[in-house]
């Protein structure tokens, strides 16, 4: 089990699991050990669920980075060597210290981001089940195609890029983390990872338990900071090589523009505004689950949530209902709680910028329907209830720009080729979600929709192998299966003659 039954287990838990973090600044992990930081500077780490004070945190500086990014150039000539069968034993070893230890890494996580358990212990198992399928994947990392002509025989090989930076989100930072850093590591890279200030504890975690699993100092290290700072010097340092990001579109294109100088290959996974496209021949109870599922839980701050709507007006008012009634009925209440669906939001600024929708949907003469509030919920916390915004259009605000938070707009919808029209005027383009018992207009609609992703007659459904990522601001380039050894990995072409090819004479 990832979390115990009771909320007083996890208290208690939190307690012994998070005094650690609360005793001595956050260190850097850079070359294998803790590293105290080149300025001496910290920044403060406020919990979200009451506004306490949980540590301070290493802010690191280019010094830092430049550190970590030498040391990851250093270690990469003898982990990019290591036989894959190696690579393959260490990254299944950190997977089981993951599962050991995955009711601290869920703890800490929902203390640290507000994310409640109930969805906590189950993206640490994900974590240590993302090392796993690239751990096995680690022995044919460079193992290419055989591309044969009459002349000449022609196969790849691939080889890893070298240091990589990893930059990821405050949403689910461990299970997002993993999702990077472990085929990078199974592919041959190095990694200098940055963790999103607001979440930065189980980054920490992570990399002792890779430490305790064998892998050498230097292949994985973390340092702390703010973006335009630490951040910034690690998509500009010219010892790494790429630059995988999970984050907001507005800063992937900042990483994009940092990174042009030194022409760093560059992954972005970005924002979404998903649509959910119900057809009035759907399951309407399989689509009203999926639709709340997808918006409530991990309180509405995942990149692939399905925070539009679209229904088609022959079922609108009648789906809307039950949308209402349903989302009145998710309970939000304290992290730790195993009951508990939504906890506080990550921090008090993200805070301010989702309730500012509230207001706006009003404005934009929108509904707002809402849920319900807890009436125990601790003061200084980032609190907030579901809200569902009917009558909405698609030019509005609140059906264009990403909230990020438990915040649903509903759209009405004619036709087919209605529903496609709303569904791709906006700038994302990430997933989609299309709900029909007419299998072909199910198809039809997938290949339609400007999106990385679309599923018929289901949430967000993950297999590893196949392709995760978006389009137009939802970003550049797939993870998943062999998606994700593209980009670490350079391909090479080697052609053989067999040496009765004409070859041209030129000078006689």
């Amino acid at each position: 089990m990832a979390d115990p039954t009771t909320f007083e287990q996890n208290l208690a838990a939190a307690d012994k699991y998070l005094a650690r973090f609360a005793a001595l600044p956050l260190p850097h992990f850079i070359n294998g050990e803790p590293h105290g930081g080149s300025a001496n500077a910290t920044f403060a780490n406020q919990s979200p669920i009451d506004g306490r004070h949980l540590g301070d945190v290493t802010s690191g500086t280019s010094t830092d980075i430049d550190a970590a990014a030498r040391a990851a150039a250093s270690a990469f000539e003898e982990w990019s060597n290591t036989p894959g069968a190696e690579r393959k034993r260490i990254l299944h070893r950190v997977a089981d210290l993951i599962e050991e230890h995955a009711h601290q890494i869920a703890v800490t996580e929902s203390v640290d981001t507000g994310q409640t358990m109930r969805f906590m212990g189950h993206a640490a198992l994900r974590g240590a089940a993302n090392f796993r399928f690239f751990a096995d994947q680690a022995p044919a990392a460079n193992d290419g195609r055989s591309l044969p002509t009459p002349d000449h025989v022609n196969y790849t090989t691939r080889h890893p890029i070298g240091p990589v930076g990893v930059i990821t989100p405050w949403n689910t930072p461990f299970m997002l983390s993993t999702w990077k850093i472990a085929p990078a590591l199974a592919a041959g890279c190095t990694v200098v990872h940055k963790p999103a200030e607001w979440s930065p504890f189980t980054a920490h975690l992570l990399a002792e338990f890779a430490s305790e699993a064998g892998l050498p100092p230097g292949v994985l290290n973390v340092v702390h900071g703010l973006g335009e700072t630490a951040g910034a010097s690690l998509t500009e340092h010219p010892e790494i090589k790429a630059i995988a990001f999970v984050g907001e579109s507005g800063t992937g294109s900042k990483i994009q523009a940092q990174g042009a100088p030194s022409l760093k290959r560059l992954h972005f996974e970005l924002g979404g505004k998903n649509p959910v496209i119900v057809f009035d021949d759907a399951d309407i109870d399989r689509a009203l689950d999926a639709a709340i599922f997808m918006i409530y839980s991990l309180n509405g701050e995942r990149c692939t949530s399905s925070s539009r709507v679209l229904i088609q007006s022959t079922i609108y008012d009648e789906f809307v209902d039950r949308l209402a009634n349903k989302m009145k009925r998710v309970p939000v209440g304290h992290p730790l709680d195993p009951s508990s669906v939504i906890g506080p939001l990550i921090h008090p600024r993200h805070h301010e910028k989702v309730c500012s929708y509230h207001d706006l949907a009003r404005d934009e003469g929108a509904t707002v329907v809402r849920g319900t509030s807890w009436a125990d919920a601790p003061a200084g916390g980032n609190w907030v209830e579901p809200v569902l915004f009917t009558g909405a259009t698609n030019d509005m605000r609140i059906a264009q720009e990403e909230i990020f938070g438990p915040a649903l707009t509903a759209i009405a919808f004619s036709d087919e080729a209605d529903a496609v029209e709303i569904a791709n005027r906006t700038d994302y383009g990430l997933a989609g979600y299309v709900w029909t018992n007419d299998i072909a207009r199910g198809h039809r609609v997938a290949h339609a929709l400007e999106a990385g992703m679309v599923w018929i007659n289901s949430q967000n459904v993950r297999h590893l192998p196949t392709p995760f990522g978006g389009t137009k601001a939802s970003g550049i380039g797939r993870d998943g299966g062999d998606w994700s050894f593209d980009f670490y990995m350079e391909t090479k072409n080697i052609a053989v003659a067999f040496g009765h090819h004409v070859i041209p004479k030129l000078g006689g």
